[in-house]
C-alpha cells in the first residue's frame, strides 16, 4: 500500500512517472460515499436493510469510478496545455461501519491515486483542478442514488420505512440528533485523551493501536456500567440499548409501506431545468455568479433527486440529458467565442444574475449626480457637539462625515474593521440635523441596525423593513429562485390582502440620506430595490462598510458597484479598535495582501506574535476553542468563537453546553427544544434567527435563557440583563439555537475582548474573526509543522480579483481557461490561418518574437504590480501611524501653537499620502486587468504555436507564404505592431 500511495507500482516498486517531491502534494484524492445517518441506523436494526444498503453503495461506487475515468484527465505538453484522456485509474476502497466515535455511520472512502495512465500509454499525475471541480457531481450522484434507487426504496418500504423531504428516513429521523450529540461528546473525550497521551510521550505521535485504544476509551466514558475498554462484539448490542432509550418503538417490527413516487412521464423537465440553474447559481456566489457545466449537471441531479421519482440510474440518464439541454438557454455564455472548452471551466452565468448586475449598474448610473461635501468647519463643530469630551475625528473620518452630510446622491465610505465608522456617522447625523435634513440608518439585519441606531442616535431599520415599507415583496418561484416585485398604491398586498397605502413607517423625501451600515453584506437584489426607492423618492445613498469582510448570503458586489459609480468616495484608513498599534497595522496587511508572498509575511508576523495555534486534527482544534471559551469567560471577558461551518459551530456549542453541565453551571431541571431539536437549558447563550415584532427579538441577536416556563421562555440580552423578552416554545423550536460559537455571519459587527478563529475559514472569515477582539485575536490551524500552519493561514488570506461586473467575470473566465489543459483541435478540418475567431494570432508571422514581446510586457506589469503592492502596504502603515500621531498630538497639545504647527505638517503629509494611495490603487487595478489580458493572449499564442507544430509540412509552408503575401500587400502596420500598439 505504501508503494501504491507513493506513486509506485505496488508489485515492482517502479516509479509511475515523475515523483511528487513537494511535501504538500496530494498523493490520493478522497471521494466519500456518504448517506444520511438514519440509513446507518436502519442497517443496524435490520439485516435485510444492511445488505441492501451495501448493495446501494456498491452501485454508487461503480458510478463514481466510471465517471472518474471518463471525465478526468492528465496533462501533456509544455506547461501542461494538452488534455490527455485516461485509459486506467486505480482506486482503493475503505469500508467503515461506524464513525471514529464508534457510533453508527456506514460510509466508504474511495482513494483515487493521483498517478493515472493516459491513453498514450504514459503514467503521470491527474489534473487535480478538474477532479476537485467534479466532486460536486460525485456528491450529487450520491444524493440521487440515496433517494431514487429502485431496490433501496423498495427495501425500505418492505420494512415500513419512507423518506422525508430532506432524504432522511422519516421514521428514524428523531433518533439522529441524540446520537449526534453523543458523538460530539465522544470527540471531545478523544481530544482530551490524545492531549494527555502526547504530554506523557513528548515528541511522539500515537500509532494505530494507541488510536484504537483511545477511541474505545473515549466512547466508554460517561456510559453507565460500561468497562474502560469496549469489546467490539458488544458494540451493536450497546447501540441498540441507546436507541431503545431514545424510543423503544424503534426496535419493533413495522408494517410494509406502499411506495409513493412520481412517474418519469409526469416529470416537468422545464421546471427541473430551472431548478438546476437555481442550484448552480446559489452555489456560485464565491465566483461572482460564474458556474460550470459540472455545476449544471450537479444541479440537475439534485433536482431529480428531490422530485420523488424512483427509477434505475440508466433509466434516468435520458431525462437528465434533456434537463441539462433545457437548462442552457437559461444562462449566458461568458466565453461564447470558445465553444470547445473543458466542462470544469466556470464560464456560465444565470441570465437572472447577469440581468440583475446590469440593472443595478443602470440604476446607480442614474443616481450618480454630483454634489458638494459639507464644510469641514461645520463637521468639526458638529463633532464637538455630538461626541464625548476629548474625542475628535481623524482626517479620513472628517472627510467621510463631510461626504455623507453633503449633497452627492451616491457616497461610498469603504474601510477596514475598527476605523471608527460609528463615531464618524454620529457626527454626520449632527451635520445633517443642523441643516434640517434627516438620516436613516439601515443595515442587512435588524440587530445591526438597532445597534447602529442606538449608538448614532438616528432613526434605524433593517434594510428589508425599509424596502417592505416602500412596497417591495420578495419570495421564491416554483424553481426556488428569488423574485422581487414592488407594489404600487392601491395594489392588493399578497401578505395582508389589503390595498397597499404607501410608505408609512419610513417615508423618504428629497435630500434625506439613507446610510447603509455593514454595506459589504448587502446582496444584489436588495441593493437594486434600494436604488429604485432612492430614484423614486429623491433620497441619497451612502454605503459604509467593507466588501472584504463577510459576504452576503446572495450574490455580492453591490457595495463595489456603487463605489465604482459614486461621485464621492472616502476611504477610512486609521484603525482605532485595538490596544496594540502594531497589530492594528498588521490587520490592514491581512485585509487584502497583494501576493501570496505578502500573505506569507503576514502569517509569519502573526506566528511571531503567538497568534497562530497549531492543532493535530479537527477534534483537537475544537477542544482548543472550547478551552478558550472557559478561559476568557472565567476572566469575565466576552470571547467570539468563529467557525468555518454551521456544523462545526453546532459541535462546539454542544461541547461547551456539556462541559458547563459537568461543571454545575447548568442543570437539566428544565429543558427546552431549539432548532433541529437542539437541547436548550436555563443559562445557555443562544441566538434568535428571525425578527419577531410581537416580542421585540431580532435576527442574530444574542441572549441568555433566563427561565424556561410552560407558557414561554424568558430571554435576557447577553450584554444587558435588564433587557428581557419572552418567546413561545414554537418560536424557540423554529428560530433559536445555541450561540457560544458561530460562523462569520453571526459575529459580523460584534466587538469583543477576545476572538478565536477555527480552522478552514475563508479570507473574509479570517479577517473578520481576527478583528473582533480588542485585546486578543488568535487563529487555529490543523497542521503538523509551524511552516505548514503559516502556509495554511496565508492560503486562507489570499483573495481572487473581485468580480463586480460582467466584464470582470469574462476576464476571470478567460484567465481560468488560460490555465486549463485543452483537447487538441481535430486534425480536420483545420481552421484557416486568417480565421480571426478560431485563430486570433493566425496572421502573425513571427510568433516567437511576439510571444517574447508579450512575456516582456507581462513581466513589466508583474514587477510594477509587486512594487505598487509593497508601496501600498507601507503607505497604509505610514498613514495609520500619521493619523494616530495627529490624534495623540492634538489631545496632548490642547490647542497650543506648537501642537497646531506639528499637526499641520503631519496633516499635509497624510493628505499627500492619501491622494497618492488613491492614484496608485487606481493604477493597481488597471495593472491587474492588463496582466489577465496578457496571460490570456500568451495562452492563445501557445495554442497557435502548438497548432502550427502539428500541421503537415506542405500546409505549414502554404500558410507561411499566404501570411507573407498578405503582409506585403498591406500598407498598414504589421500584425505584430498592430496588436502590440493595442496592448500599450
Amino acid at each position: 500500500m505504501r508503494r501504491w500511495v507513493d506513486g509506485h507500482d505496488p508489485a515492482t516498486d517502479e516509479p509511475r512517472g515523475r515523483d511528487l517531491r513537494s511535501k504538500t502534494a496530494d498523493l490520493i484524492l478522497d471521494g466519500t460515499i456518504n448517506a444520511p445517518k438514519s440509513y446507518s441506523i436502519a442497517a443496524l436494526l435490520n439485516e435485510d436493510l444492511a445488505a441492501e444498503f451495501e448493495a446501494l453503495q456498491d452501485r454508487l461506487r461503480t458510478t463514481v469510478i466510471t465517471m472518474w475515468q471518463r471525465e478526468l484527465n492528465a496533462r501533456r505538453g509544455a506547461g501542461g496545455r494538452i488534455r490527455e484522456a485516461l485509459a486506467h485509474v486505480e482506486v482503493v476502497e475503505l469500508r467503515h461501519r461506524r464513525s471514529r466515535a464508534l457510533d453508527p455511520h456506514i460510509h466508504r472512502h474511495l482513494w483515487l491515486n493521483v498517478k493515472v495512465l493516459g491513453q498514450d500509454g504514459r503514467w503521470s499525475n491527474i489534473d487535480s483542478r478538474v477532479a476537485l471541480r467534479l466532486h460536486t457531481v460525485v456528491n450529487a450522484e450520491g444524493e440521487l442514488a440515496a433517494r431514487t434507487d429502485t431496490a433501496w426504496i423498495a427495501a425500505l418500504a418492505r420494512h415500513g420505512f419512507t423518506l422525508n423531504e430532506d432524504g432522511e428516513i422519516a421514521e428514524l429521523a428523531a433518533a439522529v440528533r441524540p446520537l449526534s450529540r453523543r458523538s460530539n461528546q465522544i470527540e471531545a473525550n478523544r481530544a482530551k485523551l490524545l492531549i494527555e497521551w502526547r504530554e506523557a510521550h513528548p515528541g511522539q505521535e500515537p500509532d494505530r493501536d494507541v488510536l484504537t485504544h483511545v477511541d474505545r476509551l473515549a466512547w466508554a466514558q460517561h456510559r453507565p456500567n460500561k468497562p474502560d475498554a469496549v469489546d467490539e462484539d458488544e458494540w451493536e448490542h450497546l447501540i441498540r440499548d441507546e436507541l431503545r432509550q431514545i424510543d423503544p418503538e424503534l426496535l419493533l417490527p413495522r408494517h410494509e409501506e406502499r411506495i409513493r413516487s412520481t412517474s418519469l412521464a409526469s416529470l416537468d423537465h422545464d421546471l427541473l431545468a430551472a431548478q438546476a440553474i437555481v442550484d448552480a447559481d446559489n452555489r456560485s456566489a464565491s465566483c461572482g455568479g460564474r458556474f460550470s457545466e459540472y455545476d449544471i449537471r450537479a444541479g440537475a441531479l439534485r433536482a431529480l433527486a428531490a422530485s420523488r421519482v424512483v427509477a434505475d440510474r440508466d433509466d434516468l440518464e435520458a431525462v437528465l440529458q434533456d434537463v441539462i439541454a433545457r437548462a442552457h438557454p437559461l444562462t449566458i455564455d461568458l466565453l461564447d467565442a470558445e465553444p470547445a472548452r473543458p466542462d470544469h471551466i466556470k464560464a456560465l452565468m444565470a441570465q437572472t444574475t447577469a440581468l440583475l448586475k446590469l440593472e443595478l449598474a443602470t440604476h446607480l448610473d442614474d443616481l450618480a449626480i454630483p454634489g458638494s461635501a459639507a464644510d469641514v468647519e461645520d463637521v468639526r463643530a458638529a463633532a464637538a457637539r455630538a461626541l464625548p469630551a476629548g474625542m475628535t475625528l481623524d482626517a479620513s473620518q472628517t472627510d467621510a462625515a463631510a461626504a455623507i452630510s453633503g449633497t452627492d446622491r451616491l457616497v461610498a465610505v469603504p474601510g477596514p474593521a475598527g476605523t471608527g465608522k460609528t463615531t464618524m456617522l454620529k457626527t454626520a447625523r449632527a451635520v445633517l440635523a443642523a441643516d434640517g435634513r434627516r438620516m436613516l440608518v439601515v443595515a442587512p439585519t435588524k440587530k445591526a441596525a438597532s445597534v447602529a441606531g442606538r449608538e448614532i442616535g438616528a432613526t434605524a431599520s433593517s434594510l428589508h423593513a425599509l424596502l417592505a415599507d416602500h412596497g417591495w415583496r420578495w419570495t421564491h418561484d416554483d424553481a426556488g429562485g428569488e423574485t422581487w416585485t414592488q407594489l404600487h398604491l392601491g395594489d392588493i398586498d399578497p401578505t395582508t390582502a389589503v390595498p397597499y397605502a404607501g410608505a408609512t413607517r419610513f417615508p423618504l423625501r428629497p435630500d434625506d440620506r439613507v446610510v447603509v451600515d455593514e454595506a459589504g453584506m448587502v446582496d444584489l437584489h436588495t441593493a437594486n430595490a434600494l436604488a429604485i426607492v432612492a430614484k423614486q423618492t429623491g433620497a441619497g445613498i451612502a454605503m459604509v462598510g467593507d466588501h472584504l469582510q463577510a459576504m452576503p448570503v446572495g450574490h455580492s458586489g453591490a457595495m463595489a458597484t456603487l463605489t465604482q459609480r459614486a461621485t464621492r468616495v472616502v476611504e477610512l484608513t486609521a484603525v482605532h479598535r485595538f490596544r496594540d498599534p502594531d497589530y492594528a497595522a498588521l490587520t490592514l496587511r491581512m485585509r487584502e495582501p497583494d501576493t501570496r508572498e505578502a500573505a506569507i509575511g503576514v502569517a509569519i508576523e502573526l506566528d511571531r506574535k503567538g497568534l497562530i495555534r497549531r492543532a493535530h486534527d479537527q477534534a483537537e482544534a475544537r477542544d482548543a476553542m472550547v478551552d478558550s471559551y472557559f478561559r476568557w469567560v472565567g476572566q469575565g471577558k466576552h470571547v467570539a468563537l468563529v467557525t468555518s461551518t454551521n456544523e462545526e459551530a453546532d459541535a462546539i456549542n454542544e461541547d461547551i453546553q456539556q462541559r458547563r453541565l459537568e461543571l454545575g453551571q447548568l442543570t437539566q431541571q428544565r429543558i427546552a427544544i431549539g432548532q433541529a431539536e437542539q437541547r436548550l437549558l436555563e443559562g445557555d447563550v443562544v441566538q434568535t434567527r428571525r425578527n419577531d415584532h410581537r416580542t421585540g427579538v431580532e435576527n442574530r441577536a444574542l441572549w441568555i435563557i433566563h427561565r424556561i416556563l410552560p407558557g414561554g421562555i424568558e430571554l435576557h440580552a447577553l450584554n444587558d440583563s435588564g433587557d428581557l423578552r419572552t418567546v413561545s416554545h414554537d418560536y424557540l423550536g423554529e428560530h433559536v439555537h445555541l450561540a457560544y460559537a458561530s460562523t462569520v455571519h453571526g459575529i459580523q459587527g460584534e466587538t469583543t475582548e477576545a476572538s478565536i478563529v477555527g480552522p478552514g475559514v475563508d479570507a473574509s472569515g479570517l479577517y473578520v474573526g481576527m478583528t473582533r477582539g480588542r485585546l486578543h485575536n488568535e487563529v487555529i490551524a490543523i497542521a503538523h509543522t509551524d511552516t505548514a500552519a503559516r502556509e495554511q493561514i496565508a492560503d486562507s488570506m489570499t483573495r481572487g480579483i473581485p468580480e463586480v461586473n460582467i466584464d470582470d467575470s469574462i476576464r476571470a473566465a478567460r484567465s481560468e481557461l488560460g490555465r486549463a489543459a485543452r483537447t487538441p483541435a481535430a486534425p480536420n478540418p483545420i481552421p484557416r490561418w486568417d480565421d480571426s475567431r478560431r485563430r486570433p494570432f493566425g496572421r502573425v508571422i513571427d510568433l516567437d518574437r511576439f510571444l517574447a514581446l508579450m512575456r516582456g510586457q507581462l513581466g513589466t506589469y508583474q514587477a510594477q504590480l509587486g512594487r505598487n503592492g509593497t508601496w501600498i502596504q507601507r503607505a497604509q502603515m505610514l498613514a495609520s501611524s500619521l493619523a494616530v500621531g495627529i490624534a495623540a498630538a492634538a489631545a496632548a497639545g490642547h490647542g497650543r501653537r506648537v501642537a497646531r504647527t506639528v499637526n499641520g505638517r503631519a496633516q499635509d503629509q497624510l493628505d499627500q499620502l492619501t491622494q497618492g494611495l488613491s492614484t496608485v490603487r487606481s493604477h493597481h487595478g488597471d495593472e491587474l486587468a492588463q496582466i489577465e489580458d496578457l496571460e490570456y493572449r500568451i495562452a492563445a499564442i501557445r495554442t497557435e504555436l502548438a497548432l502550427r507544430a502539428s500541421l503537415p509540412l506542405p500546409l505549414l509552408e502554404q500558410e507561411a507564404r499566404a501570411r507573407h503575401s498578405a503582409s506585403t500587400a498591406q500598407t498598414a502596420p504589421s500584425a505584430v505592431d498592430s496588436v502590440s500598439a493595442g496592448l500599450r
